[in-house]
């Protein structure tokens, strides 16, 4: 036994970690050479060279004395406790004439080293290197500095790792090992067991001292060291019985004893703590009694524990008797309970924090390559044979049970069990299906949202009219200033008149106040359609949905009132069957596990006799299995027939016909509301995005419009300016035609252009920092003549212009790219309405323009309902 103290402060003195067992040299390559060139061959015995090699440097290995590396010793445990798997599979070690008999393995007792066993057998050497990993293991938990965070963290892993050990040395080798007259009691079943709760014990400590490290509440350190305190007590009481009682030394006993009481204590004490905040003064004082007794009675026999040990139980001792003082004092002046006996209290929660490492993966020799070519052929040959009997064996029974399951279920269906006796007692359930639509209705805001949602469409619709408003009030605003002017000036006012540039405009603000009255009405629609399917879709709104659902009644009158005898025999037919059944599974999963253990490679390698005698022996393992599961089947069926004639008697009683058609009803009932308010859900989305798209083709012209005013105001300032200058008769020809007007009665340098080609406004690009929206005065200004100044858009053109038409008075110049074909607003709002009140009007070809959501176009806002064509 080696140990190690922590120097945290959290930390409760020492940990414990094992000693490797000790064992004699022996020569494995030459027996196992021998054995190979006189079963199979010379050739063979030279082509497995390395492999036997390997296996004799991995046993001088572990012959020598430790490596000072612990985790390079616990490689090479590993790497030959899979060589031994190998070599057990194809060599049979055994005191037999036929088999290797010169090997002998020695190893001696790891706590009492004179005692020794001796065996012709691989089991011993096997359980000899599983417990020696699993001492490294703990030396590996021991050499970690637990003074901080991640040393407590990586230790408490190793002592896992060994407790894993530990498990699997007692259940896969020890008992085989135990067997003959030559054993040690460390490789028993008993020690590997005590050992496997030490090494858990520790583990858990190291979780609590980190637990204290971080701060945790007393109750969640009270859990974890009652835990520590558990494991200790299960160790010590397999160190006080046989066959352990004697054979570890005082000091082992007294260190796990001490352990076990100091957490118990450590419990109490952290658990006084949390008591005292709730003020269940009573109580903590039992427990700080109860903690003060349990130190007091283990330093009575503390003889042989080291002294770190004992100094913590005094410092944890006076920590509790200062609680109980002042428990005392406020109980006596101010709470005044009645204390509890300790015994009368339940025991302290326990939450367990660590667990036996899974040594399977580790210790795999499955994909391992050595001795791969060594098979014996008839071994070989009777395995697979008998592997296939089994098969045939589990197959067969696998598919009485899932045939049996497959019965119960279909039987059941048809009988509607359990059904009809859980609508008697108000447990509804809907059909799967038809449940998860209804959660999807309900969770995205069921009928109740759906007038939220049309309030949006509402606000959206006033919105678009707001804004179509706006821009027609703008570019009135802006002719009727352009007609006062020109009623004062006459014929010197020159510039085009504002209906001739504003007519595309106007057009396409008429084709959306079109579109918005269209949507209007379709909005109409749905809100109808909302209001007379309200009472239909009422029903989504019951939580849970199963309360919707009729129930199934007790009969008014009664002639002998057996309703309850009916019922209770029919539930307890059912419980009967249900038991049936998770008897069934149980069964399937004991074949399985029966096959996973069943391993005869070793028996079939050292039999002498007739293979068959061995199969019929082996198979027959599995024949009370077949038996219960026959009986199983059997007993169900019966159970049916009984079950089919209690049901007849519940119809009748109950007229479950007429509950089942009105639950059907309702069923349709619910079907039909979800249908309407997926319905009207998916109308609202489609002319929510139909506003919002149109919204955005507003605000474009509404954009296109405000850019067309300012520009018109600057020109209004510069011919105002003009004209008063020809008034003031002031003489403007030196200037070159630097002026943006030529003067009265003489011709501009460049000719008047025809009111072709003035610009539409919504092709003319917006004025910005790099554009002005007028050029300085030493550059030549257009005359009026000239195609009008820009009043486009964005630098985005918007997807709802509007294509020129061929007799527009002022077409784009050349260097003004024609803006892309898309949307126009002249078709109803809602092309997709196919709704009960909604009819669309015939249309003849060319007579309307194509529908504002059949052209592919950025948005692309509808795909379905209401609002698709």
């Amino acid at each position: 036994m080696a140990a190690a103290s922590s120097t945290s402060a959290a930390a409760t003195n020492i940990i414990l970690a094992i000693y490797e067992k000790k064992t004699n040299s022996i020569d494995l390559y030459r027996p196992l050479r021998q054995y190979i060139s006189f079963t199979y061959s010379e050739r063979d015995a030279i082509n497995l060279e390395d492999d036997l090699s390997t296996v004799k440097t991995l046993r001088s290995d572990i012959e020598r004395i430790p490596d000072p590396s612990p985790t390079t010793r616990r490689d090479l445990l590993i790497s030959y406790f899979k060589s031994l798997c190998l070599i057990e599979t194809r060599f049979p070690i055994s005191p037999d004439k036929d088999h290797i008999n010169t090997i002998q393995f020695t190893w001696f007792d790891a706590f009492k080293q004179k005692q020794k066993a001796v065996q012709q057998n691989i089991h011993l050497e096997k359980a000899a290197i599983l417990f020696n990993l699993g001492a490294v293991y703990s030396q590996i938990g021991l050499s970690y500095d637990r003074a901080t965070v991640d040393g407590r963290r990586q230790a408490s892993h190793a002592f896992i790792a060994a407790a894993g050990a530990f498990a699997f040395l007692r259940d896969n080798a020890s008992t085989k090992a135990s067997m003959g007259n030559s054993t040690t009691v460390d490789l028993s079943v008993e020690c590997a067991g005590m050992l496997e709760r030490l090494m858990l014990a520790q583990a858990q400590e190291c979780v609590f001292e980190n637990t204290i490290a971080k701060g945790s509440t007393p109750g969640v350190c009270a859990k974890i060291s009652r835990q520590v305190g558990l494991y200790y007590e299960e160790a010590l009481a397999a160190l006080n019985a046989a066959p352990l009682k004697d054979h570890f030394e005082k000091a082992w006993i007294a260190h796990v004893q001490l352990k076990a009481s100091l957490f118990y204590a450590e419990a109490c004490y952290r658990y006084g703590l949390e008591l005292h905040e709730k003020e269940e003064i009573a109580e903590e004082i039992a427990r700080l009694r109860s903690g003060v007794s349990a130190l007091a009675e283990a330093k009575r026999s503390s003889k042989g524990a080291a002294a770190q040990l004992l100094d913590a139980i005094s410092k944890l001792e006076v920590n509790l008797n200062r609680n109980l003082e002042r428990a005392v004092k406020e109980n006596d002046r101010v709470y005044l309970m009645r204390v509890p006996s300790p015994s009368s209290l339940p025991s302290i929660p326990a939450f367990s924090m660590v667990k036996p490492m899974q040594m399977n993966e580790v210790l795999d020799a499955s994909k391992e390559k050595m001795f791969a070519s060594l098979v014996p052929d008839s071994s070989a040959k009777a395995l697979s044979r008998y592997t296939e009997m089994v098969d045939d064996v589990i197959r067969i029974q696998a598919e009485k049970l899932q045939q049996g399951s497959e019965l119960t279920r279909v039987r059941l269906k048809e009988m509607d069990l359990p059904d009809s006796i859980l609508a008697l007692e108000g447990n509804f359930n809907l059909p799967e299906d038809l449940k998860n639509e209804v959660e999807k209705v309900q969770a995205s805001g069921g009928p109740a949202g759906l007038e939220a949602e049309l309030q949006q469409l509402r606000d959206l619709r006033r919105v678009n009219q707001e804004l179509l408003v706006q821009t027609e009030e703008l570019l009135q605003k802006e002719a009727a200033e352009d007609a006062q002017f020109r009623s004062q000036f006459g014929t010197r006012w020159t510039r085009p008149q504002s209906n001739t540039l504003t007519k595309t405009l106007q057009e396409r603000l008429n084709k959306f106040a079109a579109n918005l009255k269209q949507a209007g009405e379709s909005d109409v629609q749905i809100e109808r359609s909302l209001r007379e399917h309200s009472t239909l879709m009422s029903i989504l709104e019951r939580r849970p949905i199963e309360a919707a659902l009729p129930s199934l009644s007790r009969p008014i009158m009664s002639l002998d009132a057996n309703e309850d005898a009916i019922v209770g025999g029919l539930k307890q037919s059912l419980r009967q069957l249900e038991t049936l059944g998770a008897q069934r599974a149980g069964l399937e999963d004991m074949l399985k596990e029966m096959k996973r253990k069943d391993d005869i490679l070793p028996k079939l390698m050292t039999s002498t006799g007739s293979y068959e005698d061995l199969f019929r022996k082996e198979i027959a393992k599995y024949d009370h299995i077949c038996e219960e599961i026959a009986q199983n089947i059997e007993a169900q069926e019966q159970l049916l027939i009984q079950i089919q004639a209690q049901n007849e008697e519940f119809i009748a009683v109950f007229n479950l016909e007429d509950y089942k058609a009105s639950r059907e009803k309702c069923y349709k009932q619910i079907q039909a509301a979800v249908a309407k308010c997926k319905e009207i859900k998916e109308n609202i989305n489609e002319g929510l995005k139909f506003y919002v798209t149109l919204q955005d083709a507003i605000t474009n012209i509404k954009q296109q419009s405000s850019d067309f005013v300012m520009t018109r105001n600057i020109q209004c300032r510069e011919m105002m300016e003009d004209v008063q200058r020809q008034m003031a008769g002031f003489s403007f020809q030196d200037r070159k035609n630097t002026g943006p007007y030529p003067p009265v009665g003489q011709p501009h340098q460049t000719p008047r252009s025809s009111p072709q080609q003035q610009t539409e406004p919504q092709n003319i690009p917006l004025p910005s920092s790099q554009t002005p929206y007028y050029r300085p005065l030493e550059q030549p200004m257009p005359g009026y003549g000239h195609p009008a100044p820009p009043y486009s858009a964005p630098q985005q053109q918007s997807p709802y212009h509007v294509p020129p038409s061929t007799a527009a008075p002022y077409p784009p110049p050349h260097s003004q790219q024609q803006a892309p074909v898309s949307h126009e607003y002249g078709q109803p709002a809602y092309p997709g309405w196919r709704g009960p009140y909604y009819n669309p009007p015939a249309q003849q070809p060319g007579s309307l323009p194509r529908p504002p959501y059949t052209i592919p176009n950025p948005y692309n806002p509808h795909q379905s309902g209401y609002y698709k064509q």
